[in-house]
């Protein structure tokens, strides 16, 4: 019965680990669009296409219910996807959704108006294509009042954790919350808007100091992926097998997969 896991790349690792740690028992398809990543770069036209595709490949494996582990395919495909594209028998979700739910302290099912939240300042760190599409602070003015965000393009880093060279990630991570902290110089909270970040999780804490609350996605969407498929359990596909699967190289994308989680990781071609 397995659900898929779709990202542009390696980050969606990170919601991978945590999603089957939290759900040991279900099998999960992940699928790695490693030919095409970065997203963060593309139009919104290309990220639909390729999103779409990745998808439809998943539903092939046997998954009815697909988390897109993907900040740029969540802010730039998903509602299109959810209003033209999606059979009724399927379900795409993406990532926003806990971190919303985190930020405003409020479940997402909650439709009363917009409320003061405790958080006023708020720091996000996403790619060029997630701070462009403004979905982020769209949701968030659903259901929030009186939140500035600020937005940080953290363009670079996506490629260097891809190319597996970690220093330059770190580098780059610096650079770009100093050039936050120039527009925003006491950010309450930071939103590590792309799956990639938390394998640098460390770093952006270090740089932004002690006082600021970081918010990273894994652990929030493994709680949410919980409580969805307990109110919804139909939706676990009729999948059997955990499956990787990569567009790119598999050696290559097995290797940094390995080299990321710290335990053998084997793609095959998608």
């Amino acid at each position: 019965m397995a659900v898929g896991i779709f990202d542009s790349g390696l980050g969606g690792l990170t919601v991978l680990d945590a999603v089957a740690k939290r759900l040991p028992d279900v099998p999960f398809v992940y699928f790695g669009d490693n030919a095409h990543t970065p997203y963060g770069v593309r139009d919104a036209e290309d990220v639909y296409a390729l999103t779409t595709a990745g998808v439809e490949r998943m539903w092939d494996e046997g998954c009815d219910l697909v988390i897109l582990a993907c900040n740029t395919a969540s802010a730039a495909a998903l509602r299109r996807m959810q209003e033209v594209w999606i059979p009724p028998e399927k379900r795409v979700l993406g990532v926003f959704v806990p971190l919303i739910e985190a930020l405003t302290e409020r479940q997402w099912g909650d439709n009363s108006p917009p409320r003061e939240v405790a958080v006023k300042h708020v720091a996000l760190f996403a790619t060029p294509a997630t701070v462009s599409s403004r979905a982020f602070q769209r949701e968030l003015a659903f259901r929030a009042i009186g939140v500035d965000v600020e937005a940080q393009a953290c363009g670079g880093v996506v490629d260097a954790i891809e190319e597996g060279d970690l220093i330059l990630a770190e580098a780059l991570v610096r650079s770009h919350v100093d050039a936050l902290k120039r527009k925003m110089p006491v950010p309450e909270a930071a939103i590590l808007g792309c799956t990639h970040y938390p394998l640098m999780e460390d770093v952006f804490r270090d740089a932004l100091g002690p006082d600021v609350q970081v918010y990273s996605q894994a652990s929030l969407v493994a709680e949410s992926l919980a409580d969805y498929l307990d109110r919804h359990p139909k939706m676990r596909g009729p999948g059997e097998e955990a499956v990787f699967l990569t567009t790119g190289d598999p050696r290559v994308v097995s290797r940094r997969a390995t080299q990321f989680l710290r335990r053998k990781i084997e793609f095959a071609a998608a």
